[in-house]
């Protein structure tokens, strides 16, 4: 990877990392201020993000590829943040509206129940605050200023946690969460926009109508089939907790919220990569420079699923300690859908980059049909399974589907024209896998009962001394079986904004 693409990654990275720690702050938190009402709020944002994906999806998607792509039409970059704007704002309004237009009919009274209605009309306002929000983020990205954006995505989380977590906690409940998310995006919104006004005049952008030689169409259309592939993609994790509210009951679908929540820290970098690909490939791809698309492709999938595989392991040894801690003692019920669901994260997060990778192309036919097939069989076994099995189902359902993502994207890359398994090593990564995990979990194992005591809790040990102990171990049977090479260590260190550079020139 080259400077500029390491950069926005580890930028992203970062930010990432912060996030999952405050999730592992404000989801315990709200588990216990919100009650049986936790349930509610995760259908309800399961149902919002589905519903966000045609208000959102392809604005933030075309804006961050458009923008990063350096064409030589005068004015470029303006004229692209100018249409994207105007869209957004078309698409929020109509957005806002219609939410608020099926509170308002009985609609949602009849199919979720009176206590909803509040719920969406407070949802028809986050529309419009989440669509600039995102806006504002993706554009910047595109703009190469993670450094910028990803900030942004921690200030909302703050401010979530400050005045979401707060008011529940002052018994507002599920409409006080809500205020929290409405209040992150509306910050997050204003200084967002003033940092794409240092890049490119907003008044003139909004107002100045490019001309016909603009490709509208082009724009339009890779709007269209973004929707429906992330319409297919955003399904394979929201749809089961959606079939689950209405199969089962709301502790239930908490318990499996939880599940969901603590199985996709996997995707940790997957997400940070499909964040940066997309937008870092474009003009790679607009210069036709396979070879490099090849090489970047191969060697992060074999990253990708390494890290990830350390992860599962790591998860998978740790979760039952960990739960009771973090969460009401009940949801160790939670443990076993997430043993369900480690598998087929681990394929997700390696379909993750190519997916970004085939949608810096701009190719994305072959990407929706490959999503689209995951997509169909995952809402065909949850509609099987959860009637008969509950969260169990669910789990395994979606672990299948989650799975055949990565098959499918192989052959999408391959009919795009990349090959991303070409040095994926995958039976050496599963050998380090399978032997890592053998004294990740007998240690876990010996430090069971010891822990040191806190003002609140006792730590267990084993949370402290297993993540670093495992992580060494990982790497030194990764080197051994020769799933990755010292010298790519040393050359991605090199690659990193310094100080990280510094050590790895020192190491080389």
């Amino acid at each position: 990877m080259k400077r500029s693409i390491t950069s926005g990654f580890l930028s992203i990275l970062g930010v990432k990392f912060l996030l999952i720690s405050l999730d592992f702050l404000s989801s315990p938190l709200l588990t216990r201020f919100l009650g049986e009402g936790y349930g509610d709020y995760a259908v309800l944002m399961s149902i919002f993000a589905i519903y966000m994906i045609f208000v959102s999806t392809g604005v933030g998607d075309g804006v961050r590829k458009y923008v990063a792509e350096q064409r030589d039409t005068p004015h470029w970059d303006e004229h692209v943040v100018g249409f994207y704007l105007r869209l957004a704002l078309l698409l929020a309004a109509a957005g806002c509206f219609f939410l608020a237009l099926a509170a308002q009919s009985g609609f949602i009274q009849n199919h979720l129940g009176t206590s909803y209605q509040t719920y969406f009309y407070l949802l028809s306002l986050l529309v419009f605050t989440s669509q600039f929000r995102e806006y504002t983020r993706r554009t910047l990205m595109g703009f190469g200023l993670e450094r910028y954006s990803e900030p942004l995505l921690f200030l909302d989380k703050i401010l979530f946690i400050t005045v979401g977590v707060g008011l529940a906690y002052l018994g507002y409940g599920v409409p006080g969460v809500l205020i929290g998310h409405m209040t992150g995006a509306v910050v997050t919104s204003v200084i967002g926009l003033a940092a794409i006004h240092r890049q490119v005049p907003l008044t003139t952008a909004l107002f100045k109508i490019p001309s016909r030689e603009f490709p509208r169409r082009e724009l339009f259309a890779y709007n269209g089939l973004s929707i429906v592939l992330i319409l297919f993609l955003t399904s394979l994790y929201e749809v089961d907790v959606v079939m689950l509210g209405f199969f089962t009951t709301a502790q239930e679908t908490a318990y499996y919220r939880i599940a969901l929540t603590l199985a996709e820290f996997l995707w940790i970098v997957p997400l940070a990569l499909q964040n940066v690909l997309l937008h870092s490939t474009s003009n790679i791809w607009a210069n036709n420079d396979r070879e490099r698309i090849n090489s970047l492709a191969a060697r992060i999938t074999r990253y990708t699923l390494l890290f990830t595989l350390l992860l599962a392991v790591g998860l998978a040894a740790l979760a039952p300690i960990a739960l009771p801690i973090i969460y009401p003692d009940d949801y160790i019920a939670s443990y076993v859908p997430i043993l369900l669901l480690l598998p087929g994260c681990v394929g997700f997060a390696l379909a993750r980059p190519v997916l970004a990778i085939g949608q810096g192309k701009g190719d994305l036919r072959k990407l929706i049909v490959a999503t689209g097939a995951a997509a169909i069989l995952n809402i065909t076994l949850n509609g099987l399974l959860i009637p008969q099995y509950g969260m169990y189902g669910a789990a395994a359902a979606t672990s299948i589907s989650y799975g055949l993502m990565f098959i499918f994207h192989l052959w999408s890359a391959r009919s795009i024209g990349f090959y991303p398994a070409a040095d994926a090593r995958i039976p050496q990564a599963i050998l380090v896998g399978v032997s890592a995990a053998v004294p990740i979990f007998l240690l876990t194992e010996f430090l069971r009962g010891s822990a040191i005591p806190l003002v609140v809790i006792d730590l267990p040990v084993s949370l402290i001394v297993v993540p670093p102990v495992g992580a060494i171990v990982f790497l030194g049977l990764s080197i051994l079986f020769g799933a990755v090479d010292v010298d790519e260590i040393v050359d991605f260190l090199e690659s990193a904004p310094d100080p990280i550079g510094q050590f790895g020139s020192s190491l080389r």
